[in-house]
């Protein structure tokens, strides 16, 4: 964007992310236990997942009216440490920038998405479509 870094860095206090999925209504869930392929589409295999109950969505004919779509957002909101800035002074890759805000506790869009769908608020899919 040709803005200098310690710019960036000085004023920079926080990120948010935020993604709107479908919200699955209490009428429609189905519980489901997913395969391999699809635990794999949110990086977990069977032995991560244990005895979490996953759903998905049963056409309901009540739900198929328009006005009855239920979204939720999705986000993360991270607090940036003050040493932080020195990584982007030092114009440090993304993935540099991405690995060490997870180390320092940020949460991902993923992770939120998960939390979404082992609370059955949503599928795997829809947290898949988004992240």
């Amino acid at each position: 964007m040709g803005v200098e870094p310690y710019l960036i860095s000085s004023s920079l206090e926080g990120i948010l992310a935020q993604r709107l999925i479908r919200k699955i209504c209490p009428e429609c869930r189905t519980p489901y236990e997913p395969d391999e392929a699809a635990l794999s589409t949110i990086n977990l295999s069977p032995h991560d997942v244990g005895d979490r109950v996953f759903i998905t969505v049963a056409v309901a004919p009540i739900v198929m009216e328009p006005d009855t779509k239920v979204e939720k957002v999705f986000m993360n909101f991270w607090m940036l440490p003050i040493r932080f800035g020195e990584l982007i002074n030092a114009r440090s890759p993304s993935i540099v920038i991405r690995q060490k805000a997870i180390e320092l506790g940020m949460q991902t869009l993923r992770e939120d998405g998960l939390r979404c769908i082992f609370d059955g608020e949503t599928t795997i899919e829809e947290v898949v479509k988004y992240t």
